[in-house]
């Protein structure tokens, strides 16, 4: 378990409260969930990903079997939450996180409060084998939904000449499915082919930023303090950075998420980052304004993890993050109850 908590762990931290909580994880009946939190590359700044790259990673992914999906992107529900509150999540802040729903809007009628429930609904009565007119409408919801890459999924399990309009898509959100697929992006590339190729109707975006906007009276000087905290920490990561680097231009994909997920190179990436932000020396604390901003993120993205398999006791869960998320994902998870954290560099066919 990489980062995880031990059970031990988790009932040397309750016992000073009072209550042994590993009792009820030890005491439960019934199957435990199995997650595996992998941490990734941003694709988006790899203009050099060749078309395959990714296979060998799928593969190993393919085989963990997975039956949820979490994606590191906003819900639909997530990016209402923030727009209809402009003045505490500037709209300048949210943009690049948040698509704009008002074209599918346009196209099927429905808000994105109204389309999450009508996909709800959809998934709820969905039929072993759907239609192709049943996938372009769920398709659509999604889209309303402002849940691109579930609309995705819906997209690529259609048979070529089935991707047309029709059911709730018209040309515009045709011709944005279309664009997706190449896009170099986890979300698509890894999560929504993964699904496709499992035959599961979803992923599940669990990103969170409503409390990681910190609040400071001197921006500037925030900003510098975290620069000169990171600047400090580069020495020691540069080895690890220029691995990556090598790993990236050599398109051995399967090799740099072996390397990114491995326990050292992770201990690295929180040292070099969040280490020098708590070593930060400034009179007003900012390096810990900084860490405590990533950590409410980070409790919220589980919290959205923990939401997506919370009816599905024994559920097999992949987390696809950025890698610097990951060693909080895996201790968080890795005390809830009935949860167990699977070891990422094995999955891969490290170690």
């Amino acid at each position: 378990m990489v980062f995880g908590a031990t059970l031990a762990a988790v009932a040397c931290a309750s016992a000073r409260a009072g209550v042994d909580l590993s009792v009820l994880d030890k005491s439960m009946a019934g199957p435990r969930a199995q997650v595996l939190v992998l941490g990734s590359v941003h694709l988006s700044g790899m203009k050099e990903l060749q078309p395959g790259a990714l296979d060998p990673v799928l593969e190993r992914l393919a085989a963990f079997k997975p039956d949820v999906i979490t994606i590191e992107g906003i819900s639909g529900e997530g990016c209402d939450l923030l727009a209809r509150h402009p003045a505490v999540y500037p709209p300048d802040n949210i943009e690049p996180f948040c698509a704009n729903p008002d074209a599918a809007r346009k196209a099927t009628g429905l808000d994105v409060p109204s389309a999450i429930a009508e996909v709800n609904r959809t998934l709820a009565q969905w039929p072993e084998r759907p239609t192709a007119a049943q996938r372009r409408h769920l398709a659509a919801l999604f889209l309303a939904a402002n849940d691109s890459s579930s609309a995705v999924v819906q997209w690529w399990q259609l048979p070529e000449a089935e991707r047309h309009a029709g059911d709730g898509l018209d040309d515009a959100l045709v011709a944005l499915l279309a664009r997706r697929g190449s896009r170099n992006n986890e979300s698509d590339q890894i999560a929504a082919r993964l699904a496709v190729r499992l035959g599961l109707q979803r992923v599940h975006p669990i990103d969170d930023h409503t409390g990681d906007n910190v609040t400071v009276a001197d921006e500037t000087a925030y900003a510098d303090a975290i620069r000169k905290a990171w600047e400090a920490g580069r020495v020691k990561a540069k080895p690890m950075r220029d691995r990556e680097e090598e790993l990236k231009k050599a398109g051995d994909m399967l090799a740099l998420y072996r390397y990114i997920n491995s326990p050292e190179v992770l201990r690295a990436v929180v040292d070099a980052d969040f280490g020098a932000a708590m070593r930060e020396p400034s009179p007003q604390h900012y390096g810990q304004f900084y860490v405590a901003g990533w950590e409410t993120r980070n409790l919220r993205m589980v919290s959205n993890i923990r939401a997506a398999f919370r009816e599905r006791p024994g559920a097999r869960v992949l987390s696809i993050v950025g890698s610097s998320h990951k060693p909080w994902f895996d201790d968080l998870l890795g005390r809830m109850q009935g949860v167990d954290i699977v070891d990422a560099e094995k999955t891969l066919g490290g170690r």
